[in-house]
Parts: C-alpha cells; sequence; structure tokens
C-alpha cells in the first residue's frame, strides 16, 4: 500500500483529504506543521507528499525533503490556496513536482496522486 504524507495547518483539510486518500486505497500519515512533517519523515517514507506552502511554510520543508539524499526522490506537490498566477510562479523554482489549489476537486487532487503514483510503476513494469 502506498504512503501518502498530507502537511496542512488546517484540520479540517488533513480530515477530508485523509478520507478521499484512504478511500482509494492510499496510507495517510498526517502532519500539521513543517516540523512534524520533517520529524515524521525521518521516521517513515511516504511515496508522495501532499505539502501546503503557507501555514506550513512549505517552500523551506520543501528544500529541506530535496537536499536530503534518503528522500529527495519523493515526489512533492505543492498544495496551496494562493493563487494560481502567483503558485505557478513559485512552483517553478522551487522543485515541486505538481500543483493543485485549494479547494481542490476530488477529480484533480486523486488524478495528480494517481498520476505521481501509479506512472514511475508503468514505466518500470
Amino acid at each position: 500500500m502506498k504512503k501518502i504524507m498530507v502537511v496542512d495547518d488546517e484540520p479540517d483539510i488533513l480530515f477530508l483529504t485523509g478520507i478521499m486518500l484512504k478511500k482509494r486505497g492510499y496510507e495517510i500519515i498526517e502532519a500539521s506543521s513543517g516540523e512534524e512533517c520533517l520529524d515524521k519523515l525521518k521516521k517513515e517514507k511516504p511515496d508522495l507528499i501532499l505539502l501546503d506552502i503557507l501555514g506550513v511554510d512549505g517552500n523551506k520543508v520543501l528544500a529541506e525533503i530535496k537536499a536530503d539524499e534518503k528522500f529527495k526522490s519523493i515526489p512533492v506537490v505543492m498544495f496551496t490556496v494562493v493563487a494560481e498566477e502567483r503558485a505557478m510562479s513559485i512552483f517553478g523554482c522551487a522543485g515541486y513536482d505538481a500543483y493543485i489549489e485549494k479547494p481542490f476537486s476530488r477529480e484533480k487532487m486523486l488524478g495528480t496522486v494517481d498520476e505521481l503514483l501509479v506512472a514511475p510503476e508503468m514505466a518500470t513494469a
């Protein structure tokens, strides 16, 4: 079972996202801060990270993840309420693997997650 870490300072977002992903068959690791994300990352290696960029200082957390040899290959999705134009400028230079704008549709979130987790498996099959 693939593991997804959801990092967001909003409990409702953690709850809702967790339900959607669990129903899809993913194991969920929740973190409500960047610090908690980095701590949990040392104990569990998720297959993907959904990372809020505002409340948890996502760009700083992303930089730490990508600087660590053990974790830099984990896809990280920018998960944000930041307007698309501004988010895309951050996305382009920060090194995120994908972008999901909040509020998000179930289809967009699950499609992005599935694409990042299933596509690498298909390439090696």
